[in-house]
């Protein structure tokens, strides 16, 4: 007997993997991988207890598994940390070396790479993409520009050829162009207008975090209704599998609380602060609402669930309000999304899996999001080769046992939008730069002036970033520099066989 599974899109039926007799049935678990986007530290209430925002349906994925209250982003933006996640990989290794990409780049990820849908397939997985992909793939006819796409053909390098069955998203970030939809590697509709959003307001007076630019927009496509499409069609993938005997991967790749800061219908204004508390409220609602379908799947028991987040708060949250209503979104920590200080990567992250972590718990030691795909792994049997995987630790042991205290981790590499580096080990945080290498004070090449060219800070005894020990203690600063330089020249953070990086560093990110 053959069985066929079907997804309903916008453009139609779209097929998906069969199972046969002779496949083996669930034995691993699924996983479902819910990745917010801009959202910070201290907007979870589990995290933050002075938090004005409450999100108890995020807080259960935390109260009933594990959260890792040191976590981080591979970096503090959202391409590289997205391409660190789905190949266990430093995004610095690859071509992009700063920035992200925008809805029109080629892809990043190389052909030749191993992902993590790629590796899980291998283990009888069916596997699927819903909702921002922004690592780049190619629009036909791109090649004579932007405005000559032809979006009526095929994509090609999208994520069902990175190891997807199924996708629905769109390319970049959702207040970059295109707006467009694409089903598998077929974009839904024909651009019919030109939108932007810099002009819709929410009653905040001399705020609008529902900013867009301006740019071609498909006949399906409306920003307001993103969150909550890519929340029903996860839903509904999750009800189609769970008649599958193969078990499954659903990578959600949330567009929001990124702006456009849109909250809809009784969202807005719910929180009494603003609409980017509102929007919070709204995901915490959806994710509820998704938790629910899990378990009235039946296989809830087996099913792994990851909440996390791309990067900290952007600032575009109107973070000075927040702060003024006595909400903190970066909790205790020094800047925001793109910088190297703890708020620019430091994200909250929970997982729970009933079947196995009987006994809820917190795991102090810090861990990375490159960390999911050895993880992932070693939950399925998957042995990942030299060249795969280089940056990623297994984290089974801390996450199956309650106060494991063996380090995991050696030690973490973090980047800031403009590609400056800091590593931490331990207690120690080194930054490689004099300022904050992002967005906030003090910003490169505008504030850091007669600053010294490192930051060397305690981070268990402030974790606050506030005092710079560099001068104090320059025998740590040159051990993580070592460490860093070797990480770097190795083309690894693992342990195993030295590999290559790709493209070459600016001159101004070398301190080697």
């Amino acid at each position: 007997m053959k069985i066929n599974y079907y997804i309903a899109g916008i453009g139609g039926l779209l097929l998906l993997p069969a199972c046969t007799d002779e496949e083996s049935p669930k034995e691993n678990p699924n996983i479902v991988f819910i990745l917010a986007d801009d959202l910070g530290y201290g907007d979870i209430s589990f995290l933050n207890p002075d938090s004005r925002i409450r999100t108890p349906n995020i807080d259960r994925i935390a109260q009933s598994g594990v959260a890792f209250t040191d976590a981080h982003s591979g970096s503090a933006v959202s391409s590289p940390t997205r391409y660190g996640i789905l190949t266990g990989r430093y995004s610095w290794r690859s071509e992009l070396k700063n920035g992200v990409l925008n809805g029109y780049s080629g892809a990043l990820i190389s052909p030749e790479r191993k992902t993590m849908p790629q590796m899980l397939k291998e283990r009888g997985y069916t596997t699927a993409c819903i909702g921002k992909w922004h690592l780049g793939w190619k629009w036909n006819n791109i090649e004579k520009g932007n405005d000559s796409i032809d979006y009526s053909e095929k994509i090609t390098d999208g994520p069902t050829e990175r190891g997807f069955d199924y996708f629905f998203g769109f390319s970049g970030s959702l207040d970059m162009p295109p707006y467009v939809y694409v089903a598998n590697d077929q974009p839904t509709s024909l651009p019919d207008r030109v939108t932007s959003g810099n002009n819709i307001q929410y009653g905040n007076p001399g705020y609008d975090g529902s900013f867009w630019r301006e740019g071609p927009t498909g006949s399906d496509f409306y920003h307001e209704d993103c969150t909550h499409e890519f929340f029903s069609r996860a839903g509904r993938y999750i009800e189609e599998m769970a008649a599958n005997e193969e078990p499954y991967f659903l990578y959600l790749a949330l567009p929001s609380p990124h702006t456009p800061i849109l909250p809809t219908g009784d969202f807005k204004g719910r929180s009494g602060i603003n609409p980017y508390a509102d929007f919070i409220l709204m995901i915490d609602s959806e994710i509820g609402n998704l938790l629910e379908l899990i378990e009235r799947s039946g296989e809830s028991s087996n099913t792994i669930v990851v909440f996390t987040s791309d990067n900290g708060t952007a600032p575009w949250a109107d973070i000075k309000t927040l702060q003024s209503m006595g909400h903190n979104p970066c909790y205790v920590f020094r800047g925001h999304k793109a910088d190297l200080y703890e708020g620019g990567h430091r994200i909250p992250c929970f997982m729970q899996w009933p079947a196995k972590i009987k006994k809820p718990h917190v795991v102090e030691q810090t861990i990375c999001l490159n960390d999911f795909m050895s993880t992932f792994a070693a939950v399925t049997g998957y042995r990942p080769a030299d060249n795969e995987a280089e940056d990623s630790y297994n984290l089974l042991p801390a996450i199956l046992k309650p106060g494991y205290r063996k380090t995991i981790r050696e030690a973490t590499v973090s980047q800031s939008v403009n590609g400056n580096f800091a590593i931490r080990k331990g207690e120690w945080k080194l930054l490689m730069s004099p300022g904050s290498g992002g967005w906030s004070f003090p910003r490169p090449g505008k504030d850091e002036k007669g600053l010294p060219a490192v930051q060397l800070y305690n981070i268990k005894e402030d974790p606050s970033e506030k005092i710079n020990l560099q001068a104090e203690h320059p025998e740590i600063v040159k051990e993580l520099t070592d460490l860093l330089k070797k990480y770097i020249e190795e083309g690894r953070s693992t342990p195993g066989v030295p590999q290559k990086n790709e493209g070459e560093f600016p001159d101004r990110l070398r301190f080697w």
